[in-house]
């Protein structure tokens, strides 16, 4: 990188990921623009950051992603402040499971507004600059469920799913540049995705849904897998040591379980695979 501390911008600091993520760049001497949707929930990202020592290296801007015009004004406003951004971590995002035939309409397009549009229209605002410089990284958090379609999560699988396409595509396009482009995808880690992601789920069933002895399934084992769920940090730091990486590959599953997840699809047959899947829900 240049001699000046990279700039790291990263979105969804408010909390998770985003918040550890922020905090972990600036630890290590970088220069981190935070946004959040809400300026008013950046205490605790602050608050921690004190704590790290490194308060100083954080700024916080106000950012909703589904506003593209906003990510155009902050990416500029980067530019300006800072000489331009190194790395790019598009964060923000949030669950919603729910069965597919379920789900409002509605809740899908608000979904991918933000999980898959958003990346997308604040990576546009930040290539030019990253390819008038020759170098850049972009870092976007996916999740396993971008890789596995599980039952009851439809909606958040489809939105990762579209976001593991753009950036692989993403990546060749941007080769010739110097620009890197990388997926992380954690599976089941502490934060409040999932609490809220299961919010949606039980409003938008029906009394007398078919999927009722399903709903009841899926709930108690989300809820037995956020019980284990790991520390956050771990995300963190694996996006910080990946940041550092000369040639970093393509896709990084990470946490318990996910790797062998991901070979057991790739390797069992369909039917025998299926098969698996199905008896988690009887």
């Amino acid at each position: 990188m240049n001699r000046q501390p990279p700039v790291v911008l990263i979105t969804g600091c408010s909390s998770g990921f985003g918040l550890h993520t922020a905090i972990a760049f600036a630890s290590r001497g970088c220069r981190v623009i935070a946004t959040l949707r809400d300026l008013g929930r950046a205490q605790t990202l602050l608050d921690g950051a004190n704590r790290a020592g490194c308060a100083g290296r954080i700024v916080c801007m106000e950012l909703d992603v589904t506003n593209h015009e906003q990510a155009g004004s902050v990416i500029q406003r980067a530019q300006l402040e800072f000489g331009g951004i190194d790395i790019i971590v598009n964060n923000a995002g949030y669950a919603l499971g729910g069965f597919a035939e379920e789900v409002p309409i509605e809740r899908w397009r608000e979904l991918l507004e933000t999980n898959v549009l958003g990346v997308i229209a604040l990576t546009q605002a930040a290539l030019p600059g990253m390819r008038a410089r020759g170098r850049g990284l972009i870092i976007n958090i996916s999740s396993i469920s971008g890789l596995l379609g599980l039952p009851g999560f439809a909606p958040y699988a489809a939105s990762k799913y579209a976001l593991e396409g753009y950036s692989e595509s993403l990546r060749h396009e941007l080769a010739p540049w110097g620009i890197r482009v990388v997926l992380v995808e954690p599976g089941a880690y502490s934060t409040d995705i999932w609490s809220k992601g299961l919010s949606a789920v039980r409003e938008d069933a029906a009394a007398d849904s078919p999927y009722a002895p399903q709903l009841v399934r899926l709930l108690a084992r989300t809820r037995a897998a956020a019980e284990r769920a790991a520390d956050p940090r771990e995300v963190a730091e694996a996006v910080v040591r990946i940041a550092g990486k000369r040639l970093p590959q393509l896709r990084y599953p990470i946490g318990r379980g996910t790797r062998l997840a991901v070979l057991a699809k790739a390797l069992l047959p369909w039917r025998l695979y299926e098969a698996i899947v199905q008896r988690m829900l009887r």
